[in-house]
């Protein structure tokens, strides 16, 4: 008797052993392979093919897949960052579109902005690039712009937007194609031309060039697909998440005006509130030793306040979730 439970003693111990090393093992395993965060993140796909600015490019060329899958996933997982591009969108793209329209300019190239600036108008790089579009005050007076200490209208949404249409159009003429424009806006005619002739090729997309300017085109492209299909690259937003249009009135004025701050306020609006919607006035007064005829923008009252259950004009219907 005592041998027979002994006997069955030594193999519950042993079953035990071995359901306790199979149990662990299989822990094991599967802690192995389960992931070590708490969210995943997965690589986006690059399309077989896209049209911007009606020229259409394929991405089955090794540099083209790949400069274009680095700036795809860029702009899908820096989230912040896109988020605030939509909302900004939709005050600024109903003032731009407009232009790049009437000057017979793609609707595309409203990207070039979003890229350059992120559709900040106050916008000033370290090489002191300014506004929607980065134009440098040695080449923005080519392009109609006046750069001054008390005016600098590379901060004037529309003038600068103007001017960019005036750079763009000239680019497509001399190379024949939209890309090599944009190219061209980024590292200027000389370095593309030049590159051209040097590197013996046609096509700007095939030349060798700095990162920047090589990753330009590609952030363009990136930045389409997800404007046009937000939800798809996992952005969801409400209409009354994105930044609501304002509403001006234009005040001509050719004078000089002493005082900004009390010009603002004759108007019914805050010297802040002023400079925030006319950003290309430098200094606290306006000399105007010209009588040159400037626009003011004085925002409507209004369209200065977000209100509870307000429902917010959306520019593209595409970017919001209802």
């Amino acid at each position: 008797m005592k041998k027979y439970i002994l006997f069955t003693l030594l193999i519950f111990i042993a079953t035990t052993v071995v359901v306790v090393f199979l149990s662990s093992h299989k822990i094991e395993e599967e802690e192995n392979g389960r992931p070590l965060v708490m969210a995943m993140t997965a690589s986006v796909d690059v399309p077989e093919e896209m049209v911007f600015a009606g020229e259409k490019i394929t991405f089955d060329r090794y540099d083209f897949h790949e400069r274009m899958d680095r700036e795809l996933n860029s702009f899908t997982y820096f989230h912040s960052t896109t988020l605030l591009l939509f909302k900004r969108a939709n005050r600024i793209f109903p003032i731009i579109e407009p232009i790049l329209k009437k000057q017979g300019l793609p609707d595309d190239l409203k990207y070039l902005a979003v890229i350059e600036s992120s559709l900040d108008s106050r916008a000033l790089s370290p090489a002191r690039a300014a506004g929607l579009w980065q134009f440098m005050a040695s080449s923005a007076p080519q392009y109609g712009l006046e750069v001054g200490t008390e005016v600098d209208e590379r901060f004037d949404m529309e003038k600068s937007t103007l001017a960019a249409c005036r750079y763009l159009r000239g680019s497509y003429n001399k190379y024949g194609s939209w890309s090599a424009s944009a190219l061209s806006y980024n590292g200027g005619q000389g370095r593309i031309s030049t590159e051209l002739e040097k590197q013996n090729v046609d096509d700007a997309l095939d030349l060798w060039l700095v990162e920047e300017t090589s990753r330009y085109y590609f952030r363009m492209l990136a930045a389409k697909l997800i404007f046009e299909n937000p939800q798809k690259y996992g952005f969801i937003i409400r209409p009354d998440q994105l930044y609501k249009p304002i509403e001006f009135k234009k005040v001509e004025i050719s004078d000089a005006i002493p005082d900004l701050a009390t010009f603002a306020r004759q108007h019914g609006i805050t010297y802040a509130q002023l400079k925030d919607f006319n950003s290309w006035l430098r200094d606290r007064k306006l000399t105007n030793k010209t009588g040159k005829s400037y626009t003011l923008l004085i925002p409507k009252k209004d369209d200065l306040y977000y209100r509870k259950g307000e429902k917010i004009k959306v520019h593209d219907e595409r970017w919001v979730t209802k």
